[in-house]
């Protein structure tokens, strides 16, 4: 650390001070500076770093100790103000205001003082000559505070009145503290309106939009406005999460979550920053934040998880149970405290209502991973008093589910089983018994079924003795058994057709062993179309079985063609056959005729009044209709599944609909419809426990067509969940790639340069495995761009130069032209660079001429051309942008002339390329115009200026080709020309 021997050392030390994180390290050095200041013995010297302390303070967790340096700051002012100058004392009067708003963040405080303040603070801003703006804003937080509401509408009504002027709050801090008004009474539509601004970013600074961000996720829940309180949460929290100082807006996020059903998230947030339980130099943030962990805890205890061990202040373990009781005690305690000081019960009240808010969504999804937490199964509650189940009327209701095909049959027949303990049934019940018992073990339902059989004989049914054998049968093939379960179907086959014959059973039974025998020929038909498609030289083999799959599935199609009626089950025999022509035609090549048969099956079961069974068909059907092109119908077919699929469809089935869906909407460019079924494939992932298969490539989807969208803050939050669950193995490296690249794409975007390298670095060393290298070299290049901004030279210069070196493996010329560019540009910010820089620059031009020369077409040439313009426009520009302030006048001017040769040159190379080329050689001109005037050949940079404005006479802007963009350009042109006249003349 340099010693600091006078104000300049000071100032730059303050001011890289200023630039570190919040938190106490910070204000260690800030009082550090202090004592260094004091030593040089110049009091204005210390009069910034006390200013500097105050101001470190003020944003972090030990706001309390601001009102320290301050008092001696006013006592320095009101001994000798003249050893301040205008802008410390500008920033004098300015911190009166955090002043004043941090007296009451403090309890003990007393209330008095606090309104002496409030008058000392309007006396001496009148005697400065500011308006009462800041002063009334400042009278209406002391009330609102209180609660006293009507001085507070009072105050607020003046602080609007009055006259804005340089004591007055930034926009963006103004419209918050309005808008945070317009919330606390009711008024949520209002507040977001005088928010918007700020939440659009037309008004900003050091807190917001953060702070507005976090306030405006209650209102927007209010209004039902999801989308919105949503994406503010994802963006919000990314604003706060760094700083310190933030505690009250933190809050307001881990707030959303357990208003939201996102308790899991509420627990990460809680998990991130332990230190906001103890900090205790804010009270107010700090009883803001105990409310808010209440809340949460309390919301966990609600749903049976109150011994679920929770992040909580250090030094003990947390259960949810626990935690509550214990932040409800401390927020209280501070409430209280506040209270006592004010003379009222307004912010126990206001706490009170804060930790008893119930949730005002179910279950809002973020895209980002939070998985639901689940409660403990609790076993069923069993009081001596309770009846015992009617078995007669459980046994009929099973009875009407399984007959008419309606969900919740299985558990009618679980049902049924549990109070049939113990109990003689007749043979006909107990078949059934066994028969729905068999039907949920799959492969290991033979015996069952067996059994079945044997009962229903019992009594006095053989038709459907059969059927319980076939299926029997089929769970036997299903376990791989095909030939000897197709032995066992083709007797029971025999039998019933001769027993249907005698009239000795019905149409159902009949179709049930017909189903099941073309069921155990399909499996044997996709095992030879397996064969079929592979392109087997012994072709008449498969196509025989197919055949004779076909044959028994439309026997099945005779047998209940027009006998179906009322009869649910037959219609669904029907439907169920349709799709296993479907099936057929797949095997056989036939897409077209195989997606026609899936959409006649899934008719046929949504006419049948079973929609739920359309599903499968409907989802296939979409896939044919995919690969055949067809996406409006495959989109169709994916929309009629979730739609027929309803309560039925189950999370994983319902979140690889949506994420097709968003595949289509994205290759649609409908980015914002996109982003909501992947949304929706993230959250129905999650809650079928795939969060980390299917949830994460969800995840990278959505994040993907939020930065389509520009969304950079949401779409950053979203991939940084997703990466973490991204595997090679599962989603495969181009996924995990693809991440990388875009994360680091919203990073850049904004403003976090150093990190957005990182991602663009850890892409490119995986895409360095690949076979092909563009990738790798456009990674390598962006990571190079990210390094620079983030004014890392040297490791820029060495990422460009790998990505050059990989351009020219590639034979991608235009891409190494950047490259060298781009390092000639770092190398002038090095000491004595120059000559490093010109050299790249050289390397540049010569690489451009020769592959210009050597082209082998006409638009290779013309593009190449233009790569030429613009590297000698950046190497006039590099060498002009060369000289510094203090060099000699001939050195200047040798420089000067260089650079103008280039801009000549770049204007040449852009005039070769015809009017396509227009704004870009009039840029040149222009710039060679500058260089003109700076060398003192004023004749001839009026001559540029003139040749500039012929080049557009006539030229309307509003009637340009390209639109908006061309339309600027022509502005903008003709507005540089003109001004370099007028500054001629």
């Amino acid at each position: 650390m340099s010693e600091i021997t006078d104000i300049d050392a000071l100032r730059r030390a303050m001011a890289e001070n200023a630039d570190q994180p919040e938190g106490p390290s910070r204000n260690a050095r800030a009082e550090e500076l202090l004592a260094a200041a004091e030593k040089l013995n110049v009091p204005l010297a210390v009069i910034e770093a006390l200013g500097h302390q105050l101001k470190v303070y003020n944003y972090s967790s030990e706001k309390g100790k601001m009102f320290v340096p301050f008092a001696r700051l006013l006592r320095m002012w009101d001994e000798r103000p003249e050893d301040f100058d205008e802008y410390e004392t500008h920033s004098l009067h300015w911190v009166f205001k955090w002043v004043s708003s941090g007296m009451l963040d403090q309890p003990h405080i007393p209330l008095a003082s606090i309104e002496k303040w409030l008058g000392e603070m309007e006396h001496r801003y009148r005697l400065a000559g500011y308006s009462e703006r800041a002063v009334r804003s400042a009278e209406h937080s002391v009330a609102a505070h209180v609660g006293d509401l009507a001085r507070a509408e009072r105050a607020y009504a003046a602080w609007l009145a009055a006259d804005r002027d340089g004591m007055a709050d930034c926009h963006a801090c103004e419209l918050h503290g309005q808008g945070w008004w317009q919330a606390e009474r009711g008024r949520d539509a209002q507040a977001l309106e005088l928010w918007r601004p700020v939440l659009e970013d037309e008004y900003a600074c050091a807190h917001e939009p953060h702070a507005a961000l976090a306030s405006s996720l209650v209102p927007l829940l209010r209004l039902g406005r999801l989308e919105e309180a949503r994406a503010n949460h994802l963006r919000g929290l990314r604003l706060v999460r760094a700083m310190e100082s933030m505690r009250g807006a933190y809050a307001q996020h881990v707030e959303f979550c357990a208003l939201t059903g996102n308790e899991a998230r509420g627990l990460e947030l809680l998990a991130e920053r332990p230190a906001y339980f103890t900090d205790d130099g804010q009270p107010q943030s700090r009883l803001d934040f105990m409310s808010v962990v209440a809340l949460l805890m309390d919301r966990l205890t609600g749903l049976g998880l109150g011994d679920r061990q929770v992040p909580g202040p250090a030094g003990r373990e947390w259960t949810a149970r626990g935690l509550a009781a214990h932040a409800r005690a401390e927020a209280l305690a501070l409430a209280a405290r506040f209270d006592e000081r004010n003379g009222t019960t307004y912010v126990s009240e206001r706490a009170r209502a804060r930790m008893e808010q119930r949730p005002l969504v179910e279950r809002l999804p973020l895209g980002v991973r939070s998985v639901q937490p689940v409660p403990p199964s609790a076993p069923p509650v069993v009081t001596a008093t309770a009846e015992k189940p009617d078995l007669p009327a459980l046994l009929a209701e099973a009875r009407r589910l399984s007959d008419n095909l309606r969900p919740g049959a299985v558990e009618a027949w679980a049902a049924v089983a549990e109070a049939a303990a113990g109990v003689d049934l007749e043979p006909r019940d107990r078949a059934e018994l066994a028969d729905h018992e068999a039907m949920g073990l799959g492969p290991e339902g033979t015996a069952l079924f067996e059994r079945a059989a044997e009962l229903y004989a019992a009594a006095g049914d053989p038709g459907e003795a059969l059927a319980a054998r076939a299926r029997a049968a089929y769970v036997r093939a299903l376990g791989g058994g095909v030939d000897a379960a197709l032995a066992a179907v083709s007797g029971l086959y025999d039998e019933i057709l001769a027993l249907y014959a005698a009239g000795g059973t019905g149409t159902r039974q009949t179709a049930s062993v017909l189903m099941g025998r073309a069921r155990i020929l399909m499996r044997r038909a996709h095992e030879a179309g397996e064969g079929l498609a592979e392109g087997d030289a012994e072709r008449d083999g498969p196509e025989a079985v197919l055949g004779e799959a076909e044959a028994a599935v439309r026997e099945v199609l005779a047998l209940v063609d027009g006998r179906a009626g009322e009869d649910v089950r037959l219609a669904a025999r029907a439907a169920e056959a349709q799709a296993m022509l479907a099936e057929l035609a797949g095997l056989r090549g036939d897409l077209k005729a195989a997606a026609g048969l899936f959409a006649r099956g899934a008719a046929a079961f949504v006419a049948a009044g079973l929609p739920w069974f359309a599903v499968e068909y409907e989802a296939r059907l979409a896939s044919l209709a995919h690969h055949l092109g067809d996406m409006a119908e495959a989109e169709r077919a994916l929309r009629a599944a979730l739609e027929h699929g309803g309560a039925q469809l189950e999370a994983t089935g319902r979140a690889q609909l949506h994420l097709q869906l968003a595949e289509l909407a994205g290759g649609r460019d409908e980015a914002v419809e996109a982003a909501q079924h992947a949304l929706e494939a993230a959250h129905w992932a999650d809650e079928a426990g795939e969060s980390a298969t299917l949830g994460a490539w969800a995840r990278q989807q959505l994040g993907g067509f939020l930065l389509r969208q520009g969304r950079w803050a949401e779409a950053a939050e979203v991939l940084e969940s997703a990466l973490p669950d991204l595997t090679a193995e599962t989603h495969g490296d181009g996924a995990i790639v693809q991440t990388q690249w875009w994360l680091g794409d919203c990073l850049s975007e904004l403003g976090e340069h150093r990190a957005a390298a990182e991602r663009r670095l850890q892409a490119a060393e995986i895409a360095r495995h690949w076979p092909e290298q563009h990738d790798h070299a456009t990674l390598a290049h962006l990571a190079g761009e990210s390094l620079g901004q983030a004014g890392l030279a040297e490791e820029a210069d060495r990422a460009y130069a790998r990505a050059g070196g990989l351009w020219r493996e590639l034979g991608n010329i235009h891409g190494l032209i950047r490259s060298l560019r781009a390092r000639a540009w770092l190398a002038l910010r090095a000491q004595d660079g120059l000559e490093e820089a010109r050299a790249l620059m050289t390397d540049a031009v010569r690489e451009g001429e020769a592959a210009r020369d050597t082209a082998a077409d006409a638009e290779s040439r013309q593009q190449l051309a233009a790569e030429l313009g613009h590297t000698h426009r950046q190497f006039g520009d590099l060498l002009a942008r060369s000289v510094s302030d203090d060099a000699d006048v001939a050195s200047t001017r040798a420089v000067f002339e260089e650079a103008l040769s280039q801009m000549l040159r770049s204007a040449e190379a852009f005039a070769s390329l015809g009017d396509a080329a227009l704004h870009n050689r009039t840029g040149a001109e222009l710039a060679a115009g500058w260089l003109e005037a700076d060398l003192g050949r004023l004749d001839e940079a009026a001559a540029r200026a003139r040749a500039v404005l012929a080049a557009y006479d006539g030229r309307d802007p509003s009637e340009t080709d390209d639109g908006d963009a061309d339309g600027e350009a022509v502005r903008a042109r003709r507005a540089e020309a003109e001004q370099m006249l007028q500054l001629l003349e």
